[in-house]
C-alpha cells in the first residue's frame, strides 16, 4: 500500500507562513491551497449525476441571499422615512411607514425560512451524496482492511485516523459550513456593494487644517468603517489563530475516545473475564483527559477572541452616532438621516467584518477540510487490489513465484509455487507465529505486501477464526453477505441443524447483537452452517475449529470435507490440533531458513 502524508496537526493556512516565505506571500499561497482543497472536495458534488439539482439549488439560495441584501437595502430607506416622521411629529407618514414594515417585515420572513430550508435541503443532499462515495471507496479494494492494517505498521501515524469519524461527521461538518460561511461571504460581498454608495451619499465630507492647509476627506463615513473592520481583522486573525490547531486537534482525540469505548463494547465478555474494568477505566479516562485539556485550551482561546469581539461589536454600535453627531446637533442631518447613516454603517462595517464575525466558524471549518483532504489523499494514493485471474476449472488455488513480506518489509516466503485442486485437502502447518494467517490472507488477495502470480477459484468461502457475526435478524446474519432471502427457511433450518446450533432453529426471526450472545464456539459454528448453507467447492478454514471441543470439530470437519468432495472440490485448512490432520492428505509446512536466508520461512510439501 501506498501510504499517503496525513498529519498529525493542520497546516496553518491562516496561522503563519512556512518557513523561508515572506508572511504575506505565504499567506496567500496558505490561503489559495486552502481554496483549492475546498474545491476538490466540493467539484464533485457538483459536477455528478445530481448536478442539475444541486446547481438548480444552490442558484436558488444565491438568489434569496441577494433578496435578503435587498430587503436591508428598503429597511434602511425606511428608517430614514420613519424616524422623520417621529421628529416631525407626522403623524400620517408614521401610520404609513408603520404599514410599509408590515409587508416589508413579512416578505423578509418569508425569503429567510426559504433561505434556510433550501440551504438545509442542499446540505443534505451534498452529505448524503458524498458520504456514499467515500463509503463506496473505503469498502472497495479492502480499503477498510488496509489501512486499519496499516496504522500497525512504522510510520502509522501518516496514516489517516479514524475514518469512520471522517465519513459519519466531517462530512456533515463540511457541507454544512462551506455552504455558511460561502453564502455569509456572499452576503457580506453583495451587502457591502449595495451600502457603500448609501453610506458614501450620506456622510457628506470631512475636512481639517494641517499646516495651513485644508484637506477634505469625501466619503468620511465609509473610510471609518474601512479602517474599523480592518482594525479588527488584524487583532482578530493574532487573537483567534491558535483555534485552528486545536479545532483539528479536538476531532482527532474526541475520535480516539469513542474509539476506545467502542472497543470496550466490542470485547465486552474478554474483558469481563479478564477483570480488565480498571485497565479499561484507565485508558478511557486518559483519553478523556486529552479530550478535556485540550478542550480547556480551545475555550481560553475562544475566551479571548469573545473578549475582543464582544468590545468589537459593543463599540461598532455607538461608532458611527459619535462620528455622525456633530452633524446632526449642527442640523445638518435629521434624526431621520443619522438612523439610516447608522444603518448603513452597521452593514458596510458588518460585511467588511466578516473575517472577525466568522474566525471561529473558519477555524473549525480548516480543521474538518483538512482531516477530508488527507482521507481523500489516502484513498487516492491506495494502490489497487489486483482482481486476479480465475483459477482453471479444477484448482483452488495456484500461487506461482510468490513473495510474501511482512509490514516490517522482512521477507517471510520468497519465490514460492503452490497449488490445490480438485480433490485435495491441504493442511497449512508450522510454528506459531511463522505467517500462516499472512500466508492465508495472500492467498485470498487482501495482503498488501504479497507479489507473484496468485489465482483462485470463483466458488470460494473462507473461515477466518473470528467470524463476523453482524447484529439483526438471525437469518441475515446466517446469510451474510448474501440477503437472507437468497435462502429458503427451510435451508436457514437445516444448515444450523448441520452445524450443530439446533437450539437457534426457531431463532432466524430474533433481532440480536448475536457476537456478544453467541459463545466463541457457536460463533465458529454459524461460520460453518454459512458454508453448508451456500455449498461452494472450494473452502479455506484458518484455525475455524479453536473454540469447538474435538467431537464437534470432528463432526464439522466431516461434513466439510463431505460438502467440497460432493461438489468436486477442495480443502485448505490452518489447524494446530492433530485431529484435524486425519481430514487432510497434503501438508504445506512453514519451515524456518537459517539466518541470511532469502526469507525467513520456506514452505515444504509432505503427505499429511
Amino acid at each position: 500500500m501506498t501510504r499517503s502524508s496525513d498529519t498529525t496537526a493542520p497546516s496553518n493556512a491562516l496561522a503563519g507562513s512556512p518557513p523561508g516565505v515572506s508572511t504575506l506571500g505565504g499567506k496567500w499561497a496558505a490561503t489559495r491551497q486552502q481554496a483549492q482543497r475546498v474545491w476538490a472536495l466540493s467539484k464533485p458534488y457538483f459536477s455528478s449525476e445530481h448536478k442539475w439539482q444541486a446547481r438548480g439549488l444552490l442558484l436558488a439560495i444565491v438568489a434569496l441571499n441577494l433578496a435578503l441584501v435587498y430587503m436591508s437595502v428598503l429597511f434602511n430607506d425606511w428608517n430614514k422615512l420613519f424616524y422623520d416622521s417621529l421628529q416631525d411629529k407626522n403623524a400620517t407618514v408614521f401610520w404609513e411607514q408603520l404599514g410599509r414594515f408590515t409587508y416589508l417585515a413579512f416578505g423578509f420572513i418569508v425569503i429567510a425560512v426559504y433561505k434556510f430550508y433550501l440551504t438545509q435541503l442542499l446540505e443534505m443532499r451534498w452529505r448524503a451524496w458524498m458520504t456514499a462515495q467515500y463509503l463506496q471507496r473505503w469498502l472497495s479494494q479492502q480499503a477498510f482492511y488496509r489501512f486499519e492494517l496499516a496504522r500497525f505498521q512504522s510510520g502509522a501515524a501518516s496514516i489517516p485516523d479514524n475514518p469512520d469519524q471522517r465519513i459519519q461527521e466531517d462530512v456533515g461538518s463540511f457541507t454544512g459550513a462551506t455552504l455558511s460561511l460561502s453564502m455569509g461571504l456572499l452576503n457580506s460581498v453583495v451587502t457591502l456593494a449595495s451600502f457603500v454608495g448609501i453610506l458614501w451619499a450620506l456622510s457628506g465630507s470631512f475636512s481639517f487644517h494641517l499646516q495651513g492647509s485644508e484637506y477634505v476627506v469625501p466619503g468620511f463615513m465609509v473610510w471609518m468603517a474601512v479602517l474599523y473592520s480592518l482594525v479588527g481583522s488584524v487583532l482578530t486573525h493574532y487573537i483567534g489563530r491558535p483555534q485552528i490547531g486545536l479545532n483539528f486537534q479536538q476531532q482527532k482525540v474526541e475520535a480516539d475516545f469513542r474509539h476506545r469505548l467502542l472497543r470496550v463494547r466490542e470485547y465486552s465478555e474478554s474483558i469481563a473475564l479478564d477483570r480488565g474494568e480498571g485497565v479499561e477505566q484507565a485508558q478511557l479516562e486518559l483519553r478523556f483527559s486529552r479530550v478535556l485539556a485540550n478542550y480547556l485550551a480551545l475555550i481560553r482561546a475562544q475566551k479571548r477572541l469573545i473578549w475582543f469581539n464582544s468590545f468589537f461589536g459593543q463599540a461598532a454600535t455607538v461608532f458611527p452616532f459619535l462620528v455622525a453627531a456633530p452633524r446632526f446637533f449642527s442640523g445638518a442631518i435629521q434624526l431621520g438621516e443619522l438612523m439610516q447613516i447608522s444603518s448603513a454603517f452597521g452593514q458596510v462595517q458588518g460585511a467588511l467584518s466578516w473575517f472577525v464575525d466568522s474566525y471561529s466558524s473558519l477555524a473549525s471549518w480548516r480543521a474538518t477540510t483538512d482531516r477530508l483532504t488527507s482521507f481523500e489523499t489516502a484513498l487516492q494514493t491506495l494502490n489497487p487490489v489486483a482482481a486476479g485471474e480465475p483459477a482453471p476449472a479444477d484448482v483452488a488455488v495456484q500461487a506461482q513465484d510468490l513473495t510474501v513480506r511482512l509490514p516490517t518489509g522482512a521477507v517471510l516466503l520468497a519465490g514460492t509455487d503452490l497449488q490445490a485442486g480438485k480433490g485435495d485437502s491441504v493442511l497449512l502447518g508450522g510454528p506459531s507465529g511463522s505467517g500462516k494467517s499472512t500466508l492465508f490472507r495472500s492467498l485470498a488477495g487482501i495482503w498488501p505486501h504479497a507479489s507473484g502470480r496468485v489465482t483462485r477459484g470463483e466458488d470460494t468461502m473462507f473461515l477466518p477464526q473470528r467470524p463476523y457475526i453482524p447484529d439483526g435478524p438471525l437469518r441475515d446474519a446466517l446469510a451474510y453477505p448474501q440477503p437472507a432471502s437468497s435462502h429458503t427457511d427451510a435451508a436457514l433450518r437445516q444448515a444450523l441443524v448441520d452445524a450443530l446450533l439446533p437450539q437457534l432453529v426457531d431463532q432466524l426471526g430474533q433481532s440480536d447483537a448475536w457476537s456478544q450472545k453467541l459463545s466463541g464456539g457457536e460463533q465458529q459454528r454459524l461460520a460453518f452452517a454459512r458454508v453448508l448453507l451456500k455449498k461452494p467447492r472450494w473452502v479455506f478454514a484458518d484455525e475455524a475449529t479453536s473454540a469447538l471441543d474435538e467431537a464437534a470439530e470432528a463432526t464439522l470437519y466431516q461434513r466439510l470435507l463431505a460438502l467440497v468432495q460432493a461438489r468436486q472440490g477442495g480443502l485448505v485448512s490452518i489447524a494446530h490440533r492433530p485431529g484435524v490432520a486425519a481430514f487432510h492428505q497434503q501438508q504445506w509446512l512453514l519451515q524456518a531458513q537459517a539466518p541470511g536466508s532469502a526469507s525467513l520461512f520456506q514452505l515444504v510439501k509432505k503427505p499429511a
